[in-house]
């Protein structure tokens, strides 16, 4: 988003023709702005209100080729100070915020957690961080909650549409082109490709320039229609016309932040709810009456001219916040960061962006805060190359700071343990024993990546006496007919495969509290692993064991760690907690207990991981007398070390023969 109207830019500038200042844009920023605030501090009251992205797009695009068509028209357009312009107006606050974040990041986030960050800024800095996150985005990727720059990714999408659209613009204006025509192309491109992608990859689709360049190109079309007046801008000319395209530009607005959810594919067609308002809105003009009493009203002009610096501040308080506590905060924690956001907001208003606007010379401002943008960069790659700087920490927590954890060779990602996307049939052949060896036993695993993550440990410990079986996949419970579409053709194809090879032992782990909370109460996770149980015992398979849901961490277990030595320090001498209470873990332990209840009636054999790693002092951390083996290093996949003193514990149950 821009960081002021393109209205409020000096008049002095001879060389760019802006548009005259419109209070009621402003307050259309304001609600765009808060709309997006309200819903990063409490998502499951305010579902669409990341749709207020999509209106600071077409927002975006109105006033920027607003000045661009102005410009071209009376043959004063500069590159030069285009983009002069765009640098003083961004880079001040970017810069700010992505140096506070960096100061309190080495304070107190873990060495992957800063190395991330350090990464995060050199794409902030950059505006490509679009693309990182595309990159980043998958099954076992930190939560985006905890992603102090995530917000930075739609600033990358505006910067990558000002570095290519006044460039195409100028180059149709010299060559005789029809910019109209352009407008119409490029936008209809993108929105198709828009279309066509969100179903296939949702993420590519969110993040991606080509996909988005649309919803800016809406504000384009309605600034070239504006400004050349064009006869289609005669029909609505009149006030009572005017009054209506505002009534109905608000009901679209309405209508997307009550009906779009992260559920839905987005942007997709949903998209058009939001620009179509925004562009209404705009088209109204600042004498409609909803936007000369609403929008044009002191406060939310006011909202509207710190709505930069509010966009920018308020993901990294709630981030930080998350990260702090290792949990969710309070409504109470996220009301007065919301409050702090404003603060900051207008304190960064007044004393950086205000000042900035009126004093120096525009070329020399610039030349030091593209300087200063570089130091940034290096700083934040400096900090990923360096790995988090790992020797912040002191000696006796280092290996908990920096644990960095490969969760993928031994479990055999890819091969045995299937991603959500990989075909159905996609196993390896390694996946099942060559041929069954005289005097060995046979364990089929069968689940979803905690199952995965489980098979390491059994080999390790079992794999003199036994042969393994290993089929599992991403978010796949053993449960026929249930989860998406690959999961239950791989379902079927494992089942298929037990009958065939009659394996001794059957184990089926998955996170079971995910897929269903309250297995006391009929569902179709429950249905269905009853119906598995059925399955298996009619193709003759006897020796049937299910393993509960393993504690569930509300953050990833090192940082839960970190936390709690440098919450405890002085009172534990230094010393790592073997055990930390876990308020959360209520959400795997009620999941624990309804199905011991249910499964005590099945001839099956159930383990309860809970009871075994858990007590009224808290759960396990580590491996009894070593600190550094931590037993999970997310919120609950088990490490090989982990994986290992669960392979112990059900070799002792006597639950394989």
């Amino acid at each position: 988003m821009t960081s002021l109207s393109e209205s409020t830019l000096l008049a002095s500038d001879k060389q760019l023709s802006h548009p005259k200042y419109r209070p009621d844009i402003d307050g259309l920023r304001a609600i765009a702005v808060l709309s997006v605030v309200v819903f990063h501090a409490f998502p499951s009251l305010f579902q669409g209100g990341f749709v207020g992205v999509d209106i600071f797009f077409v927002i975006s695009g109105f006033l920027i080729s607003s000045i661009i068509f102005g410009s071209l028209e009376n043959n004063s357009f500069s590159f030069m100070k285009f983009y002069t312009r765009r640098i003083n107006r961004i880079f001040p606050t970017l810069l700010l915020v992505l140096a506070v974040v960096l100061i309190f990041g080495w304070l107190i986030l873990l060495a992957d957690e800063y190395m991330q960050l350090g990464k995060h800024v050199v794409g902030g800095s950059t505006f490509i961080l679009n693309f990182i996150l595309l990159r980043e985005s998958g099954y076992f990727d930190s939560s985006t909650e905890t992603k102090i720059l995530l917000h930075l990714w739609s600033l990358g999408i505006e910067e990558q549409f000002y570095l290519i659209w006044p460039l195409m613009v100028w180059a149709a204006w010299k060559s005789k082109i029809n910019v109209l025509m352009l407008i119409v192309v490029t936008g209809g491109l993108s929105f198709a490709l828009n279309i066509m992608n969100v179903q296939s990859d949702a993420t590519g689709t969110f993040y991606s320039p080509h996909t988005r360049f649309w919803e800016l190109l809406v504000g384009s079309l309605l600034a070239y229609v504006t400004i050349f007046k064009l006869p289609l801008t005669q029909h609505w000319s009149g006030q009572p016309a005017r009054n209506i395209l505002s009534a109905i530009g608000f009901a679209l607005l309405i209508a997307a932040f009550s009906l779009t959810t992260k559920s839905n594919h987005f942007p997709g067609w949903w998209a058009l709810l939001p620009t179509i308002g925004a562009a209404l809105i705009i088209t109204a003009g600042p004498f409609s009456w909803l936007n000369r009493v609403v929008l044009s009203n002191r406060i939310f002009v006011w909202v509207g001219l710190i709505s930069f610096p509010l966009y920018l501040w308020h993901w990294p308080l709630l981030a930080f916040a998350r990260i702090l506590g290792r949990v969710e905060p309070t409504h109470e924690i996220r009301i007065a960061l919301v409050f702090a956001s404003i603060a900051l907001a207008w304190l960064t208003y007044l004393l950086i962006e205000k000042p900035l606007r009126t004093r120096g010379s525009q070329t020399t401002k610039a030349i030091i805060l593209s300087a200063s943008s570089v130091a940034i960069c290096a700083l934040g790659l400096a900090i990923y190359s360096l790995k988090g700087i790992e020797s912040r920490f002191p000696d006796e927590i280092r290996n908990i700071a920096n644990f960095n954890y490969e969760y993928k060779t031994d479990a055999r990602y890819s091969k045995c343990w299937l991603s959500y996307v990989q075909p159905f049939d996609d196993y390896s052949r390694e996946c099942s024993p060559t041929q069954k060896r005289s005097g060995k036993h046979s364990i089929f695993i069968w689940g979803d990546s905690h199952a995965g993550r489980l098979y390491p440990g059994l080999k390790i410990v079992l794999g003199s006496r036994y042969e393994f079986y290993q089929f599992t996949r991403d978010a796949c419970p053993p449960v026929p007919d249930y989860s998406y579409e690959l999961c239950a053709k791989s379902n079927a194809s494992i089942l298929s495969k037990i009958k065939n090879t009659q394996p001794e032992t059957v184990v089926l782990f998955a996170v079971w509290n995910k897929y269903q909370k309250d297995w006391a109460s009929p569902s179709e996770a429950k249905t269905g692993l009853l119906k598995t149980i059925g399955q298996l015992r009619a193709i003759g398979i006897q020796n049937i064991v299910i393993i509960g849901p393993a504690p569930h961490w509300p953050s990833a277990l090192p940082a839960m760690v970190y936390s709690d030595w440098k919450s405890n320090h002085w009172k534990n001498g230094g010393a790592i907690a073997d055990r930390i209470v876990n308020d959360s873990d209520a959400y795997a332990s009620s999941s624990d207990e309804d199905m011991s209840t249910l499964l005590s009636t099945q001839p099956v054999r159930y383990i309860s991981l809970i009871k075994y790693l858990c007590s009224e002092k808290g759960c396990l951390t580590h491996v009894p007398g070593k600190p550094d083996d931590l037993l999970t290093w997310d919120y609950g996949h088990l490490t090989t070390q982990g994986a290992m003193l669960v392979s112990k514990y059900l070799n002792e149950s006597g639950v394989f023969k």
